[in-house]
């Protein structure tokens, strides 16, 4: 049994933690799963750290779908969310729905995520009253890198800290399951997650928050580009991964593998009458 968005709600009502992490394939999907990570974000992020775009913004619909598909394949216990990339729900209510829906009915997730509060709470309204669970995100919104001229911590003046409040209000009125606080100063964020019934995710966003998310290559150590302020390696794979290979071309070249353990045998007799044959 998959978990719900009913109790993902209950988790901040308990007081209990949220972990969320990103995934973008079967195997990652199907590992965290296994361990019990109760949230699952196939998100736009995949553009940066799978497809070597230089932003989340070049990622299409098609390419979302083809990636959630495979986490839902690999993850049988998380609930699985669809990140919905650039331009796919901000034009009009229809493209929002339609997009929603493909999540759903073609990519196998539970639920979708789209950035913006209040200028996009109506829209997420509207997605949710057709039976679609729906995650807000506001603060650094990564599709509006052009806007906010670059990647950076919002809300730290009165004025903005304001706006991002009323943001999470409207989202919180809009009937969303979560919403996620990236980049957020953490008195803001813990001011945020008080006000609104709404459980919080943060991503650099302090330990107030009700849950948390982040990007699996950074935890992993796999995507080497940069790695943000916020983000904790749990482990380096990436050094891991460039060492094996190292191993591996060393030994090719040397001749000691493969080895006769990683070889199949032949019968003799078949190998002689070959040997005849031949």
């Amino acid at each position: 049994m998959r978990v719900s968005i009913t109790q993902i709600k209950e988790m901040k009502q308990k007081g209990e933690k949220i972990a969320m992490l990103t995934a973008y394939d079967y195997s990652t999907a199907k590992l965290i799963d296994e361990a019990g990570i109760p949230l699952i974000l196939v998100g736009d992020s995949l553009g940066m750290v799978i497809l070597g775009y230089e932003s989340t913004i070049p990622v299409t619909m098609d390419e979302m779908i083809h990636h959630t598909k495979a986490v839902v394949r690999g993850a049988t216990q998380a609930l699985v969310v669809g990140d919905m990339p650039f331009m796919t729900y901000q034009v009009s209510f229809e493209d929002a729905l339609r997009n929603a829906a493909r999540f759903i009915q073609e990519g196998g997730a539970q639920a979708i995520k789209l950035e913006g509060g209040e200028s996009m709470a109506e829209t997420a309204k509207r997605i949710v009253s057709c039976g679609i669970p729906v995650m807000g995100h506001i603060g650094l919104t990564p599709q509006s890198i052009n806007q906010l001229g670059g990647f950076k911590v919002m809300g730290k003046t009165p004025e903005a800290a304001i706006r991002l409040i009323n943001d999470a209000k409207a989202l919180d009125d809009a009937g969303v399951f979560a919403i996620v606080l990236e980049c957020v100063p953490e008195p803001l964020s813990k001011l945020i997650t008080e006000k609104v019934n709404t459980p919080t995710i943060g991503i650099g966003a302090g330990k107030y928050c009700d849950g948390q998310v982040q990007v699996i290559s950074d935890l992993l150590g796999l995507y080497t580009d940069f790695v943000p302020k916020h983000a904790k390696q749990y482990v380096r794979l990436s050094d891991s991964i460039k060492q094996a290979t190292a191993d591996y071309i060393s030994e090719v070249q040397t001749g000691t593998f493969p080895t006769e353990k990683q070889s199949y045998a032949m019968d003799k007799s078949v190998l002689a009458k070959l040997e005849k044959s031949t």
